[in-house]
């Protein structure tokens, strides 16, 4: 079978596409005929060694797959040759063939195409822990979203909306504010790209209060880091609950004093380890996802797709925060 493998630390540039052995199912495992790979911001990492996990080399990025079930190994009950899954292996699924323990599987809705059950448990996945199980998010409440138009950030939108709040989309194109605004969002802004000085930030800030009303945001969402974290902290009201989820622009200082002041709540969103450590916890958040994809509340953009041998495309394209919504790699086999 064909393998998209990463050999040395690096950029998408350094990944090879080989022919390596189909796996077999060890017990308890089957293999899933992959159809489509989701592409999130962790590949991005991952193949360069930043990323909290770094897998023995070589290996094939690609975190959350849909396919087809191909083999059943020995003491597999309740999974059958044939069914449509998704799996989040963390990383392995730039493949043709993938082995995974049969009980993380999550059957696909008949309505749901491949690429979108690919592009749907992680970014809704994280969103809805962070929303739900962190900030407990309530109806009513004003929520400021920062990096509104990509993966994670997209599906906050959509969740925000279906959860009764306020939703505030900010981005870095008018393109991708549009974008936010279509997905539901009530109001949107377009934040400046690069570098912040304070003046820049002080600015921005205002704009965040503007957006975001009087009192300012309750939960700000914030999957962009950098500069433009200062500013949302700044622009929350009292008993804010700030949601750590990422760092594209950089890994920020906040002023702690403000949380103080604000009685701001900096709540970190680690949903791998959360999804390890609670595994009903997340069974129920998914099976809330699947009714809210059901009830048509959410539904996954899929913006771009590659071919297989082109995955490395596929991770440069994210990494250049080029993507509205989500990027999905097909594999024909």
């Amino acid at each position: 079978m064909r393998a998209v493998l990463s050999k040395t630390a690096g950029g998408p540039e350094t990944l090879e596409i080989e022919d390596v052995l189909d796996p077999t199912p060890k017990a308890g495992e089957v293999i899933i005929e992959v159809k489509a790979v989701g592409i999130n911001f962790p590949d991005t990492l991952i193949i360069e060694d930043k990323y909290q996990f770094r897998p023995e080399r070589p290996f094939s990025p690609g975190a959350e797959v849909a396919g087809v079930v191909e083999a059943v190994g020995e003491g597999v009950k309740g999974v059958f040759k044939g069914d449509r899954v998704i799996a989040v292996p963390g990383w392995g699924g730039l493949v043709e063939r993938l082995a995974v323990r049969a009980e993380t599987l999550i059957p696909i809705p008949d309505a749901m195409s491949f690429e979108e059950a690919a592009a749907l448990v992680m970014t809704y996945g994280t969103s809805y822990y962070a929303l739900k199980d962190r900030a407990k998010l309530q109806p009513g409440e004003t929520l400021l979203v920062l990096g509104a138009a990509g993966g994670v950030g997209a599906a906050a939108v959509e969740l925000g909306k279906a959860m009764g709040a306020k939703v505030v989309a900010a981005a870095s194109t008018n393109d991708k504010v549009e974008f936010a605004l279509d997905l539901g969002a009530d109001n949107g802004l377009i934040y400046p790209s690069g570098a912040l000085d304070k003046a820049a930030q002080k600015q921005l800030s205002g704009e965040f209060k503007l957006a975001t009303g009087r009192d300012g945001a309750d939960v700000v969402y914030d999957a962009v880091g950098g500069d433009y974290a200062d500013p949302a902290l700044r622009a929350m009201d009292w008993n804010g609950r700030y949601l750590v989820v990422g760092f594209p622009a950089g890994i920020p200082s906040l002023p702690l004093n403000l949380t103080l002041l604000k009685s701001v709540s900096v709540i970190g969103v680690f949903w791998g380890a959360a999804v390890a450590r609670d595994p009903k916890g997340h069974a129920a958040n998914m099976a809330e996802l699947m009714q809210f994809y059901a009830e048509g509340k959410i539904k996954p953009r899929v913006s771009q797709t590659y071919p297989l041998e082109r995955a490395g495309e596929a991770i440069k394209a994210l990494g250049d925060r080029k993507a509205l919504g989500k990027i999905v790699v097909t594999v024909e086999s």
